[in-house]
């Protein structure tokens, strides 16, 4: 299995519109970074979504992305679900089966009410079928994803586990009954939003430290904001003293699961 991280920003994405902070005037790749996504490659050739933000075209095109079996939603905000509309020409052939929590659900309908119409003809629209994701594991071909119920400020929100791999994104509480499902781990890919705290996010350090707890083989922060460079972030994840690998993803980065 290959996960490809297709975004690794926060709400903002990086650069920021109208700011000229050194890291939003970067030249290194490396800080650029589009709303948080990444795209799972199964080892039967299963291909599955996990969040579709507002730049999943130009995410999609940078892939070559030919193909989806499945989207993943971890929650209905705008930079994880406003690029949904842009799956329209890998619906051609059929629907495309979409995942969230039921409250998660009825705000895609209600932004998305265009593509459930059933008046609506032509193809100005996804052809996308809703499945609610609840307690039970997700089977996509050869992958099977758990879903994670995680704490977003007061929002409850998902991440998925599927093998050796979790992906935590936007969280800033995790619930006793998940962390019971995040032992043995080989990576962990987990909301790192800045050194600063925050009200809805982990913290650089918050997440390491819930890191250390469950002790996976690697860890990798996304939903990075502006303020720290992927250099500066990389430097300190390597002097925390932690007893595993742990930095910074980047967009573009692939790595392979056992």
């Amino acid at each position: 299995m290959n996960v490809q991280f297709l975004g690794t920003g926060t709400s903002h994405g990086v650069p920021v519109v109208g700011c000229s902070c050194a890291v939003c005037r970067s030249t290194d790749p490396r800080d650029n970074r589009y709303r948080s996504s990444v795209l799972v490659t199964g080892d039967a050739g299963e291909v599955v979504l996990i969040d579709a933000g507002p730049e999943f075209r130009l995410q999609a095109l940078r892939a070559g992305l030919v193909h989806l079996d499945a989207v993943l939603i971890t929650h209905a905000h705008a930079d994880h679900v406003h690029g949904l509309d842009d799956v329209r020409p890998l619906t051609r052939g059929q629907p495309l089966r979409v995942y969230a929590s039921s409250g998660d659900i009825a705000e895609i309908r209600e932004r998305f009410s265009y593509a459930f119409r059933e008046h609506r003809v032509g193809g100005g629209k996804p052809r996308i079928e809703l499945v609610e994701a609840g307690g039970a594991d997700i089977t996509v071909g050869s992958l099977s994803f758990r879903p994670l119920p995680l704490m977003h400020g007061d929002r409850r929100v998902l991440g998925y586990r599927v093998g050796g791999f979790a992906y935590l994104t936007d969280c800033s509480g995790v619930p006793a009954s998940t962390k019971k499902l995040l032992t043995g781990l080989n990576v962990m890919v987990i909301d790192g939003l800045r050194k600063r705290p925050h009200p809805t996010h982990f913290s650089v350090d918050e997440a390491l430290g819930f890191a250390r707890e469950m002790r996976p083989d690697r860890v990798f922060l996304t939903h990075i904001c502006h303020d720290h460079s992927h250099v500066e972030l990389e430097d300190y994840c390597s002097n925390a003293g932690l007893p595993f690998p742990a930095g910074p993803a980047y967009d573009g980065l692939t790595i392979a699961i056992d």
